[in-house]
């Protein structure tokens, strides 16, 4: 980074007290990463007020929007969000600042100059990044860093002609108010049918009725825009008006970025569902192999690609046990299961993997990327 030898280099954070950042500075505190910086806060709202303790005393925010301030850092660390890189990364940039600029948000992702980064995966296409000057380093799309953490293996071997995935993504993939507003539809729902529920004797279609009109009656909507609670809703993110949803473009331009594949795109396509899961992102697929493969061989080539996959065996217990966002919420395990052969073949695979989109969907990227560049 051309510091002096032993110098901390300065790194801006900026966005530090929503969903992500805070996950990501609890993921810092938690591998001492703050030992290794020197760290300064920013905030578009608070400056001047403390900034967090993070083991060298109370500091002071800085203005979110001060360039001179955020140019003085040799590292800038945004989750910010997309509006936020919008506006201040050209300027910054226009003004001369040849820092490294590290976001969670999507708006550089697919810019030719950045770099999507998820380095257990594309550790390859970020050293190629670094050797040819780039500043720019971007998190991917939640869903899609899950697939690829799940299967990024089998793309590396070449086994994959084309895949279909299928997604069960949580409220939290869409912010904190959606999170709210699902527990309070949750708590509609049982209002709705308390009384009921408390009789063994009760009629279930009864409950049932109660808990119908619910929907339309009571339940709270203004974040969500629908009810999720005791439902889901098969559409994420705008519309494209060619029937595609901008997240399911994402598995496609961003999954073969990530990879390196651009100029020889591997299809990658499907649906995304938002689902009534709290946190946590699942997918099922559907892969076609380039040539049949044992079960065995595919997962010890899934299992070799880093340390924090799981393979769940195929049967119920373990299935019910370890391969559902309740089991995987706050760990950084990628566990894949349902894994066996389709009828069509042993050239078609399919297989249910979940993880925690605030992990590897989100912070800890970043984190690592961070890392990378202070070279520790």
């Amino acid at each position: 980074m051309g510091e002096p030898a032993g110098a901390r280099p300065k790194v801006g954070l900026i966005g530090w007290r929503g969903m992500v950042g805070a996950v990501l500075i609890e993921r810092m505190r938690a591998e001492g990463d703050f030992a290794l910086i020197e760290p300064e806060f920013f905030s578009t709202t608070q400056a001047g007020r403390p900034a967090p303790d993070v083991g060298s005393g109370h500091g002071t925010l800085g203005n979110g929007y001060d360039l001179e301030a955020l140019a003085r850092c040799d590292i800038l660390v945004s989750c910010q969000g997309g509006d936020y890189t919008g506006k201040m990364h050209p300027q910054l940039r226009a003004a001369g600042w040849d820092g490294h600029w590290i976001d969670a948000a999507s708006a550089l992702r697919m810019n030719d100059a950045a770099v999507i980064v998820l380095d257990p995966v594309n550790r390859h296409v970020i050293d190629a990044g670094l050797a040819a000057g780039c500043r720019d380093w971007i998190g991917g799309n939640c869903t899609v860093s899950l697939m690829l953490m799940a299967f990024g293996g089998l793309f590396r071997a070449g086994l994959v002609e084309w895949m279909t995935t299928m997604t069960y993504q949580a409220a939290s993939g869409a912010g904190a108010q959606q999170m709210r507003e699902l527990l309070a539809q949750m708590g509609v729902l049982h209002a709705s049918a308390r009384g009921l529920l408390d009789d063994p004797a009760s009629a279930i279609l009864d409950i049932d009725r109660r808990a119908r009109a619910a929907f339309d009656d009571a339940m709270p909507t203004a974040a969500i825009g629908q009810p999720l609670a005791g439902s889901l809703l098969p559409w994420v993110d705008r519309d494209l008006g060619n029937g595609y949803s901008r997240e399911e473009w994402k598995a496609g331009a961003e999954g073969n970025k990530i990879l390196g594949l651009s100029g020889d795109p591997v299809p990658i396509d499907g649906l995304c569902v938002r689902v009534g899961a709290m946190r946590c992102h699942s997918q099922a697929v559907t892969i076609k192999l380039r040539r049949p493969a044992t079960l065995t061989a595919l997962e010890q080539v899934m299992a070799g690609l880093h340390p924090w996959l799981r393979i769940i065996p195929n049967e119920v217990e373990a299935t019910l046990a370890c391969l559902t966002p309740a089991a995987v919420t706050g760990t950084l395990d990628i566990a894949v299961g349902r894994i066996r052969h389709l009828a069509m073949g042993e050239d078609y695979l399919t297989a249910f993997t979940v993880g925690d989109q605030l992990l590897w969907g989100a912070a800890e990227p970043l984190r690592r990327m961070l890392r990378i560049l202070i070279g520790r």
